[in-house]
């Protein structure tokens, strides 16, 4: 049976609003299109709508629509007419004026400034858009779909959430009070398709020759620190090394909101849980990292460490789960270790300097540091080998960076990756797991722009 045979019997009135017209004002189009809306969700059986396929559904929205547009009487033009039935559309299957913004891969950040204002980031470049919510309630509701999808809420008592999209798109909402204008929503897209190093080459993230060998460190079970600030492709990175991993190992990640698409046979993912209403019931990233040693993990992937969990981290990377990876903020490799540290701390054990710098060395192997640079380009700027411990100071080597050499007149960064010259002492290491590299790869006079 059709849903436009399943339609109640409630007989309903004709939605008070003037016809628009060819040349119909936004003001009178929203109008109709949240009275066309309502008297939709009054009509739908919405247990049958949630059974059909989305193709289905789709079609016998815009049926319905239609139908209801001839009721109305409203004098719409054949595009007008049709972008009210997407809308609608929008509106019951998807997220309502950002749907497609959604559908569009050249955008990479959706950032709901209150209903009024919706920026988008483009080719690393912020740019303002015409979309617009009808109210703070309507934006709320599609905050409250988004969050309800992954069993969280957000209400005055808790006015902060982080959530996930089914692509994996990374979600954060903050309502009033905290928010003083009105509601929030930055949404940080995941490619439907993930990126492969291939792509990271071409977008010249980095060079071939450092592509071929942080794929030979991940293979050779390398324990990896992927380092950068915000939005510079941390998880991407994560995401690209991770397919270098054989399908024959079991792979755990940790995360605060699921949002790494591994491509291997064997993965289990693992999210942490928020408080509920009476403050009970969090379950953080140590807790999940502790409880991934109990799971026969062949290697542990933590999407950031940000506090306590770090001692259990390195703990694991010392005690056999080599090959793990994970990201943190910061802006140098250096920074990078200095938090790590600090992060030590948080675990609450009073272990003298010495003994965490020692534990850190131990553990990790290297730091990726990524940035994006003021032209909107993210790059790998440095790959950094820890070499141990000299007195109290972890000591570190630069392989390969890249060096920034000035702007051009549109205002694309000029620059060049470049080999430093040093041979890291891991090289042994991956010999010993068959990884081969060119002979030439270290030398410092090979330039890449």
């Amino acid at each position: 049976m059709s849903l436009r045979e399943r339609l109640t019997t409630i007989q309903h009135s004709q939605p008070q609003v003037s016809a628009p017209g060819e040349g119909v004002d936004s003001a009178s189009y929203q109008a109709l299109r949240a009275e066309l809306h309502a008297q939709l969700l009054d009509r739908i059986d919405l247990e049958v709508m949630g059974r059909m396929s989305s193709d289905r559904l789709r079609e016998e929205l815009r049926i319905l629509v239609e139908r209801l547009i001839g009721e109305a009487g409203a004098a719409l033009n054949a595009s007008e007419r049709k972008q009210i039935v997407v809308d609608i559309q929008n509106e019951i299957m998807g997220l309502g004026p950002i749907e497609p913004l959604l559908a569009d891969p050249s955008v990479s950040d959706i950032l709901v400034n209150t209903y009024k204002q919706v920026y988008v980031e483009r080719a690393g470049r912020l740019e303002a858009t015409p979309i617009r919510f009808d109210s703070d309630e309507h934006l709320m509701k599609v905050i409250d779909k988004i969050v309800s999808r992954v069993g969280r809420r957000v209400d005055e008592s808790s006015p902060m959430v982080d959530a996930r999209l089914p692509d994996g798109s990374r979600v954060n909402a903050i309502i009033p009070p905290l928010a003083i204008d009105g509601p929030l929503l930055s949404i940080r897209r995941f490619a439907v398709v993930p990126l492969k190093m291939d792509d990271l080459i071409r977008h010249r993230s980095l060079t071939p020759n450092l592509a071929l060998l942080l794929g030979g460190m991940v293979k050779a079970k390398l324990n990896i620190l992927i380092s950068g600030g915000t939005g510079t492709g941390k998880t991407t990175l994560l995401n690209v090394l991770s397919s270098f991993i054989p399908p024959s190992e079991r792979i755990v990640t940790i995360e605060d909101a699921a949002e790494l698409q591994l491509q291997q046979p064997h993965v289990v993912r693992l999210e942490t849980r928020p408080p509920n209403i009476e403050g009970k019931g969090e379950v953080t990233q140590r807790s999940l990292v502790r409880n991934s040693l109990r799971m026969r993990p062949d290697r542990i992937i933590v999407g950031e460490v940000r506090g306590a969990e770090t001692l259990d981290m390195l703990q694991a990377m010392n005690t056999g789960h080599e090959g793990s990876m994970a990201t943190v903020h910061a802006n140098t490799p250096r920074d990078a270790l200095t938090r790590i540290e600090n992060m030590l701390g948080m675990a609450g054990l009073q272990l003298p300097q010495k003994a965490m710098r020692q534990q850190i060395a131990s553990a990790l192997t290297a730091v990726i540091q990524i940035a994006r640079l003021s032209d909107g380009k993210r790059k790998v700027v440095s790959l950094s080998e820890i070499t141990g411990l000299e007195g109290d100071i972890i000591t570190m080597q630069d392989i390969f960076v890249y060096r920034q050499s000035g702007v051009d007149a549109s205002g694309n960064v000029l620059g060049r990756f470049q080999a430093t010259g040093v041979r890291p002492k891991f090289l042994e290491r991956l010999a010993v797991f068959g990884v081969k590299l060119p002979d030439d790869m270290f030398d410092p006079n090979r330039v890449y722009d």
